[in-house]
């Protein structure tokens, strides 16, 4: 009976592990990284889809987050069009156009030139056509040199063979843009007689319209012409020489797009982008042009008017 008593009574106590659900949740880990994959995979996409202009704000404001939150005013995102309810600022959007409407004007200046330098007749003729981009936008100028009467004879709107194969050469380039065109006639300050009907002012009108019919049959539509100004001597290309040969000029002008203002609807139909067939012959533009009046008049000192 003692040695009973003396024997100890060990107790095993079992802890039954149980599996936290499914490996302790760290399946929880890898879907989150999976979503946050998928959101950015989607956002891409979303981005991707968007047009120039917003990637390229975009663009900028990943450049430089504060230099662009700063010119585009505090907590307005740049990702504020395409789809997005939100809306982008003015003043950015504005810049992004303006940018782009820059470099496509700079793009056709350089092609147009390269087109107008390797042109043989052009060069035989010695004529001289100037384009570069401006403030206004892009300007075309063909401009007397020499003689003063390669585009034109002194004081008469009648069109030469140059300035006809020039504006050929020029309209079809015309038609990769959308811009409204703007012609214009310049003339030296030389005067007609005090009592002459005829003045520098339609002298210069008429040679921008006779521009304008050489243009428009070298396929430019006429709906995208959309002034056609006299300005006679009012805009003197070389000031200090008024009566010089290179203040006698047309100038076609492609100013920049007109911008709406806050909550201004787009303009409707302004010019159309799309290129529409020429509607005369080469040969019609050429006999239109020359067949326009050649008014003849001699200033106060006998010489022509130009």
């Amino acid at each position: 009976m003692a040695s009973e008593k003396s024997k100890k009574i060990v107790i095993v106590r079992k802890k039954k592990i149980v599996g936290g659900g499914h490996h302790g949740g760290s399946w929880k880990v890898a879907y989150a990284d999976f979503v946050t994959a998928m959101m950015a995979f989607f956002m891409v996409m979303w981005i991707l889809g968007m047009d120039d202009k917003v990637k390229q704000a975009i663009e900028g404001y990943f450049s430089n987050p504060v230099g662009y939150k700063k010119g585009a005013s505090a907590g307005t995102s740049p990702i504020s069009s395409g789809s997005s309810p939100m809306k982008a600022p003015d003043t950015q959007v504005k810049m992004i156009v303006r940018s782009a409407e820059q470099r496509r004007f700079g793009e056709l200046a350089t092609q147009l030139k390269q087109v107008l330098d390797g042109h043989a007749q052009l060069k035989k003729f010695g004529a001289k056509v100037d384009v570069v981009v401006t403030k206004d936008g892009l300007r075309i100028e063909l401009i007397e040199s020499g003689s003063g009467e390669v585009f034109f004879p002194v004081g008469s709107s009648q069109m030469k063979a140059a300035a006809v194969i020039a504006l050929q050469v020029i309209a079809p380039e015309l038609r990769t843009l959308s811009n409204p065109v703007v012609l214009e006639g310049h003339t030296d300050a030389a005067r007609y007689g005090t009592t002459a009907a005829y003045s520098n002012w339609e002298l210069s009108a008429e040679r921008a319209n006779a521009a304008r019919r050489v243009l428009e049959a070298g396929g430019l539509p006429a709906g995208r012409v959309s002034e056609v100004r006299g300005l006679a001597d009012r805009q003197l290309r070389d000031a200090a020489n008024p009566n010089a040969a290179e203040n006698r000029r047309i100038t076609i002008l492609l100013p920049y797009s007109r911008l709406p203002e806050p909550g201004e609807a787009l303009p409707a139909g302004a010019a159309s982008a799309t290129p529409a067939s020429p509607a005369r012959t080469a040969a019609s533009a050429t006999e239109r042009a020359m067949s326009a009046p050649a008014p003849t008049a001699t200033g106060d000192d006998g010489g022509a008017q130009r």
